[in-house]
């Protein structure tokens, strides 16, 4: 069954990383302590500011804290499953791509699930309590407003596995994939807060153009009550169009991909 197999394939490309990974200890423990150490300083920042004003753009603090732990579940899953990306420029440079696409194993799947980054389980943990522990505090809960989180969240996840090929397409053509990876992260890191808090157009850059509102804000105002069903609507749509537009890219670049070889 072939997703057994690229269940195994995964699972062996992991443990090949984090063998890598866990080489200096001493490493690996600075690189969690730094995302900690930035996650409690802006968590910090939160309430200081939230604290002086009592709400900020008519969000409590709790509604806040919730927006902040559900931007940190979005950012991190990403981080932790498609960590390869962050390698692929090497591939592409060297050569080794050349050898991956000779592999009888879909291509797409070795440049995103090329090895895992199980650091990053760590900051899931802590966002997960985060977002139980915030949304316990939340006045309104519905059965309906969790279920179109989950449902929210699963949508963000496609959305930027989508970007993520498209950052993968880039890197094929033109071999900037460095720079395309940190504008998404530099992107993503403006729906720490909700959107709400910039002015248009950059609210309707955010939202339709590169949807950080669409991936971030959206399930957070969902289980809130705060999402119209037509946005709900509009952002399934939304998650659906980036991942065929993606696989598109996908499929031209590989058509057009000049080998190191030649």
């Amino acid at each position: 069954m072939e997703i057994k197999r690229y269940f195994r394939l995964w699972l062996l490309f992991t443990r090949l990383t984090t063998m890598v990974a866990f080489q200096s200890r001493f490493g690996a423990i600075v690189f969690l302590f730094g995302k900690l150490l930035r996650f409690l300083f802006f968590l910090l920042f939160i309430v200081v500011l939230v604290s002086k004003t009592q709400t900020l753009v008519g969000y409590s603090i709790w509604q806040i804290v919730f927006f902040f732990a559900t931007f940190n579940l979005i950012d991190t899953i990403p981080q932790l499953l498609w960590r390869e990306v962050y390698r692929f420029r090497s591939y592409v440079v060297s050569g080794f791509f050349d050898y991956i696409i000779t592999k009888p194993i879909s291509p797409l799947f070795r440049s995103l699930f090329g090895g895992s980054d199980i650091l990053d389980i760590v900051m899931l943990i802590i966002s997960f309590i985060f977002i139980f522990f915030s949304a316990a505090k939340l006045e309104i809960l519905t059965l309906m407003g969790i279920i179109s989180f989950c449902a929210l969240v699963l949508n963000a996840m496609v959305i930027s596995l989508a970007l993520h090929i498209f950052v993968l397409s880039i890197g094929i053509l033109t071999t900037e994939i460095d720079n395309a990876i940190m504008l998404y992260r530099d992107l993503t890191q403006m729906g720490r807060l909700p959107i709400d808090v910039y002015a248009q157009p950059l609210r309707g850059f955010l939202t339709f153009i590169i949807p950080v509102g669409i991936m971030i804000t959206f399930p957070a105002k969902a289980i809130m009550g705060l999402l119209s069903w037509q946005m709900l609507i509009f952002s399934f749509a939304a998650g659906l169009t980036f991942f065929i537009l993606s696989l598109f890219c996908w499929n031209f670049a590989l058509k057009h991909y000049a080998s190191v070889s030649s």
